[in-house]
């Protein structure tokens, strides 16, 4: 069946009328995800569930807002939720290339680093203060007083000892030197020498036996001065562990629920008691030296802590969108400094990642980016299987001699939500094993819902919300109509609604500069009208271009008159974000030969498979119709004229084959019309895409050479419900200058192009006398016995 579409059929408008409100401004804005149930349903389920792996991949083509959608549910549900606890690192007193990783509750971090901060400074004047007091250094002269005089009593044995056998001692820097005496004067060593054998040797005698003495006696006053030392680093504990316990203990007390805390205040405690001796104050010298700038890098406080996550100022569960994935971003870094010729780094140049930030929360990382970044996606798979993010060094062999730490590993709390492209879900699929049992919820985000009445609210809602949020002019009644119907030319069906709402923001946007230069308080239809033809404009030199060229018959395309074998085609060309259509000759030539059907792109290596099946297709509908009880024997060559780019596709197969029927029959085609439709061996017209594009590009032609009230073109009745045709088409519609055909068979296709009837089958397995099959069939008999006499 065969017929002619009205205006009311190639465009759904929208009655201004039937909105509920006569401006956006009256509508509610609202921060939700619209028209998308499913992704929706996904989400929720996703995000409730606990168990491990259950983390969700939001999949959806670009510029359905899927990242400002997502972000802003997860924004919602986070709201309802206790934020997570804060983190620090704090130094390891066992091992300083492990950190140590402390959990605070939430807001505390700051005040535990503060706090940390006023310990240490107490600590230095609180320590240095109590050894320089009076009381101090009254205990310490006491018990250095002690020792002394236990020493002195020991030299003083000695000096009667040695003065009993005839030696005088002497302190020297050797030690103790004995001198021999007589009448108690010391000898000389010519006096010595002077001396009666015997005395002499008595004299030896006696020095050994002093030496052993001598000896003993330094024994015990090393003894003695490590007792000395023992008894003074007693005090100085006993002192310090004073001024510690009262600071301690207030420390203590603030952090009495906190086993890691006191655990790390008991190790302060302990290492300061250690350290001591840099809590003294140095000697005074009377000429101080001039002074030598100090190196950068100084001895890092080991009492202070590095805030790694601080959640004071979140309020719910944290939502962190990261969209530059690097390794360093999303899981931290180590940073170092130079330092004496080399690079180092502590506990205190530990800095957090967006995973850290999410702990406890949402992570909306971009597929592709955690997919193309080194290291991140499988670091990012161990962190999620293991439950704990770990900082580390993504390069093991670095150029330069380093410092390097090792953090304890912090647990971890998140869930994930990728953001991608349905075919990044299938490769992921596909070739990642992990893949699956990391991201088990899958949330597809639709690009086009149902155009109802609620719909088409949620899309009044959107509009409220965009104008308020960037404080754009709002949209009056009528251009409200004319964005859903724009929605549904974006969707290609005047029964859906397109969901890419970063285009329709952008569309809103841009009328809202037009409205603005014309000092308009609203926006309305034909502002939004100027801004589809002003994106359209902008980025269609080639197409005019090209329209050029076929305007001057550069590129031969006729829009008038009747042609045997020749058919208008129509085609989509996509360059960039320009998409048009684009009519082409197509032209069959019929000779003797059992080739059968000769596709000319396929011989000259330019034919896609799906072009290619489409013209064997139609061999087969020929075979069907007219080599029932006889051969086919056919050479018909199709081409498409002046192409040079290649041709896929087979929404041209029910063009070539009314091309063939012409040219068999020798009955022409009128040229004021265009063809679009695939065919079955049936002879069905079926559906194909870009159906908007190719009407309105055949428009434009006809336009440019003049248009007669005969042109047209015909599509299939399956595409009827994707026609969203723009106004100037309809005007043309509604004045009967040009038309638009739904038809469903080749056989009501051929008759509209040439005005004769197909012709109907006969009994006698023959078509009606003179009608397009019957002369087609007369002509393939012809050929048939032409090529049985040629082959005798």
């Amino acid at each position: 069946m065969m017929r002619k579409l009205s205006v009311s059929e190639i465009h759904y408008s929208c009655d201004p009328k039937s909105l509920k409100c006569k401006s956006s401004s009256e509508s509610k804005a609202q921060r939700t995800i619209f028209g998308q149930e499913r992704a929706v349903h996904a989400m929720l389920f996703g995000l409730d569930i606990q168990d491990q792996g259950f983390n969700i991949f939001a999949a959806g083509v670009s510029g359905t807002g899927r990242t400002t959608a997502v972000e802003r549910f997860l924004e919602s549900v986070a709201s309802e939720k206790p934020p997570p606890s804060d983190w620090c690192y704090v130094h390891n007193f066992e091992d300083s290339y492990r950190p140590h990783a402390i959990r605070l509750p939430v807001g505390k971090a700051h005040e535990f680093q503060k706090n940390l901060d006023v310990f240490y400074k107490a600590i230095v004047e609180d320590i240095r203060a109590a050894f320089e007091g009076e009381n101090y250094a009254e205990q310490r002269e006491a018990s250095i007083g002690t020792f002394k005089k236990k020493k002195e009593k020991i030299f003083k044995d000695l000096g009667k000892i040695a003065k009993e056998k005839g030696f005088g001692l002497q302190m020297a820097a050797m030690g103790i030197m004995t001198i021999p005496l007589k009448d108690g004067k010391p000898l000389s060593e010519e006096e010595f020498l002077k001396l009666e054998q015997e005395e002499r040797e008595q004299l030896n005698q006696n020095q050994e036996q002093l030496q052993e003495e001598i000896e003993a006696a330094v024994r015990q006053t090393r003894d003695i001065d490590k007792e000395a030392q023992t008894a003074l680093e007693k005090l100085d504990q006993q002192v310090a562990h004073f001024v510690l316990h009262h600071l301690v203990e207030s420390l203590e007390e603030k952090y009495k629920d906190i086993p890691d805390v006191l655990a790390h205040l008991e190790a302060i405690h302990h290492d300061v008691l250690e350290n001591l001796s840099q809590y003294k104050a140095e000697p005074k010298r009377d000429e101080q030296p001039v002074p030598i700038p100090a190196p950068k890098k100084t001895q890092t406080n080991k009492y202070q802590a590095n805030v790694l996550v601080d959640n004071s100022k979140v309020t719910g569960a944290p939502v962190v969108l990261e969209m530059n994935p690097t390794y360093s971003n999303l899981f931290g870094r180590i940073e170092q400094e130079a330092y004496m010729g080399t690079l180092v780094t502590d506990f205190t140049l530990i800095r957090g990642g967006s995973l850290h930030q999410a702990n406890g929360g949402y992570l909306v990382l971009p597929a592709e980016e955690v997919v193309r970044n080194p290291f991140t996606w499988e670091s990012l798979k161990r962190s999620l299987r293991n439950r704990e993010i770990s900082i580390e060094q993504p390069v093991e062999r670095p150029v330069f001699t380093t410092k390097s730490l090792r953090p304890e590993t912090i647990p971890l709390d998140v869930k994930v939500i990728l953001i991608g492209r349905p075919d990044t879900y299938q490769l992921l699929l596909a070739l990642d094993d992990d893949f699956r049992e990391l991201f088990k919820v899958k949330a597809d985000f639709d690009s086009q819902m149902d155009r109802d009445e609620k719909r088409i609210q949620e899309y009044i809602s959107f509009v409220c919300t965009l104008c308020e949020n960037e404080q754009l002019r709002h949209v009056d009644q009528y251009g409200l109509a004319r964005i859903v119907e724009h929605g549904s030319r974006l969707a290609n069906e005047q029964g859906k609604l397109s969901t890419k709402f970063g285009e329709l923001a952008d569309v809103i946007r841009e009328a809202s500069y037009y409205a603005g230069s014309e000092d308009a308080d609203l926006i309305t239809a034909e502002h939004i009208e100027k801004t589809i033809e002003e994106r359209f404009y902008r980025a269609s030199l080639m197409q005019d271009r090209m329209r050029e060229r076929m305007a001057d018959d550069t590129i031969k395309i006729e829009v008038d008159g009747e042609k045997i074998g020749q058919v208008n085609g129509l085609s989509v060309l996509q360059l960039g974000d320009l998409t048009f259509g684009q009519p082409s000759r197509i032209t069959a030539s019929i000779g003797l030969g059992k080739q059968g059907v000769v596709n000319v792109e396929r011989e000259a290596n330019m034919s896609g498979p799906i072009h290619t099946k489409g013209v064997l297709i139609l061999s087969g509908y020929l075979a069907q119709k007219f080599a029932q009880n006889k051969p086919l024997s056919l050479n018909a060559h199709l081409a498409f004229e002046q192409n040079y780019g290649g041709v896929d596709g087979d929404s041209a197969s029910s063009t070539e084959l009314y091309a063939i029927l012409s040219a068999l029959s020798e009955i022409p085609i009128k040229q004021g019309i265009a063809v679009t439709g695939s065919v079955n061996q049936k002879g069905e017209i079926q559906a194909i895409g870009g159906v908007n594009e190719k009407i309105e590009g055949f428009f434009e032609i006809c336009k440019l050479k003049g248009l007669t009230g005969k042109q047209g073109v015909m599509i299939p009745p399956s595409n009827v419900k994707n026609l969203m045709l723009k106004q100037e088409v309809l005007s043309a519609v509604e004045n009967d200058e040009f038309h638009v055909w739904s038809v469903e068979t080749i056989e009501d296709g051929i008759e509209v192009l040439t005005g004769e009837k197909s012709g109907e089958r006969t009994e006698d397995g023959g078509f009606e006398t003179n009608s397009i099959f019957d002369r087609a069939n007369r002509r393939l008999d012809q050929i048939a016995k032409d090529m049985a006499k040629f082959s005798k």
